[in-house]
Order: C-alpha cells, then sequence, then structure tokens
C-alpha cells in the first residue's frame, strides 16, 4: 500500500527535528514497543526483574510470582510534546497455575497513531525460573487518507531467582521480526533486554540491564530504589544512547494503592514525564 510506504519516514517528517539531535528512537512507542509506568521511569527504564503489574510491558515472565490481581494506567508525554504522548494499561490475572497478564498502549496524535493490544500468560516452573509469553496486536494509523495497517507480534520471557533477593531477566520483543511493509523492508523493531536486579535490604533495591534494539547502539541502563519508609520510595536512573538522567518518587496507601511518579531527562530536549496509578487486591 503506497500510503504505507514506510512508516518510520512518515513518523520522522514529524520528530525530524529529534532525530537531528541524535537521539535514539527505540524509546519512543512509534516501531512498536516502550516501556511503562513511572517506577520504570524513574529508574532508567531498568525493568526486565521488576516483578509488579507492569511486568507486561517489560517482561512477561516477571509476573509469574504475583498472588494478588493488580491493574494499572500510565501517561507519558515525551519531550514535553502532544504528538509524543503514551497511555499505558496493564492487568495482572492470578490462576490456579500462572498468572494470566493483558495490556494495551497508545502513542501519538491524529496525524500518526500507533496502538498496540494482547493478551500474556507466565508460569514459574520451579523455584528458580519462570517463564513468560505473549502476542500483540499492533495497528498503525496515518492521517489525511494515507490509511493503516494491521500487524502481530510475539514476545518471550524469562526470570531466574539466583539466590534470596538477586534476579535475572531477559525479554525478547518481537522474535518474529515482522513485516510492517515491504518498502525498504520496514519492520515492527525487535528488542533484547537482558538484566538483573539485587536487593540489598528491604530499603534498598539497585537494577543494571542492557537493551538491544537491533536498529539502534546497546543502551546501558542503571536504576536504583530506596525506601525511606514502607509507603514511599525513592527512585534515580541512567541511560545511555542517548544519555538520560532519571529520578521520580512513589507512594503506596494501605499497600492496596501506588502513585508513581518518574521522569527521564536528555540535554538536548528536555523533560519526559510520566504518572501511572497501580490498584492490587489485598
Amino acid at each position: 500500500m503506497q500510503g504505507i510506504m514506510s512508516i518510520k519516514m512518515q513518523f520522522r517528517n514529524i520528530v525530524g527535528w529529534v532525530i537531528g539531535c541524535g537521539l535514539s528512537l527505540s524509546s519512543m512507542f512509534a516501531q512498536g514497543w516502550a516501556p511503562a509506568g513511572g517506577r520504570s521511569r524513574a529508574m532508567g527504564d531498568a525493568s526486565v526483574t521488576l516483578a509488579d503489574v507492569w511486568a507486561y510491558h517489560h517482561n512477561p515472565a516477571a509476573n509469574a510470582g504475583l498472588k494478588q490481581f493488580g491493574a494499572g494506567i500510565s501517561y507519558e508525554n515525551r519531550f514535553l510534546l502532544k504528538e509524543l504522548q503514551t497511555q499505558s494499561l496493564a492487568l495482572a490475572l492470578p490462576l490456579k497455575k500462572g498468572v494470566l497478564s493483558f495490556g494495551a498502549q497508545v502513542f501519538g496524535y491524529t496525524q500518526f497513531r500507533s496502538m498496540k493490544s494482547g493478551i500474556g500468560y507466565s508460569i514459574a516452573l520451579t523455584d528458580l525460573i519462570s517463564i513468560g509469553t505473549q502476542i500483540n496486536v499492533h495497528q498503525i494509523r496515518l492521517g489525511q487518507g494515507y490509511g493503516n495497517v494491521l500487524k502481530a507480534t510475539g514476545e518471550l520471557g524469562v526470570l531466574a531467582k539466583i539466590k534470596e533477593g538477586w534476579n535475572v531477566g531477559f525479554s525478547v520483543f518481537n522474535i518474529s521480526r515482522t513485516l510492517l511493509s515491504k518498502y525498504q523492508e520496514d519492520r515492527l523493531t525487535t528488542v533484547m533486554r537482558l538484566g538483573t536486579s539485587y536487593r540489598f535490604s528491604e530499603k534498598l533495591l539497585v537494577c543494571a540491564e542492557a537493551e538491544k534494539n537491533v536498529e539502534f547502539p546497546l543502551r546501558g541502563k542503571v536504576g536504583l530504589e530506596y525506601l525511606p519508609a514502607k509507603t514511599v520510595a525513592l527512585r534515580t536512573g541512567f541511560s545511555t544512547n542517548p544519555i538520560e538522567l532519571n529520578a521520580g518518587v512513589g507512594c503506596s496507601f494501605k499497600n492496596l494503592y501506588f502513585l508513581d511518579f518518574g521522569s527521564a531527562y536528555t540535554q538536548l530536549v528536555g523533560w519526559s514525564p510520566n504518572v501511572s496509578f497501580t490498584y492490587r487486591l489485598k
């Protein structure tokens, strides 16, 4: 279809000045994948081992240990541009065996909108290893009559509990390298993430991660979460390619409701705030 000849070319016309600054588009949702939630954003998106409801968007294996129903919504405004806003949804439903999860994301504005929705399942095979899988449907719409395209992707994840407090996670998004358009072999991106986290105490969690988008250089990420009180979390992080500084705070209420705020700062184009609200059944 001529109107879909190059999704990347259309999107780059919209945010060409961002590319001119040399920023990686791997953190944007135009190619099918993006992290979600204020906690992840505040920790530099080093979230492949974080076991919460937002694991749907980070590693489908990481929510295998969830025991309560959870739901979350989030909103992000990338670089404070209305054209680069993302809304995300995540649900986790524990079963007798395993956890069933649902998620969705909407990115963009009227002239360029990308939507993702899907379902996942994760299960703990042993006390050491959990695995998860996910199927997502992507719809990309271009304004002014250029048309739209509908595609599907698959995702796999693994989480290993090396010992108490020490986890290692790995996930692959779009393992099939789904073709978006025959023009210039335009594809939805494939992203591989390998990370580890270690809880030094009840108050301190440190995460590190390597992310490889097949179209961009390797990204390194580091995140830290400190709990000065049971209901308050202070977070910070750092990412490379492009260099981003991250910070944020989280609050919990009766261990049922969680409000998280995080933001990334890039020197050339500024702030990318993210706010999320999560509910977890007691």
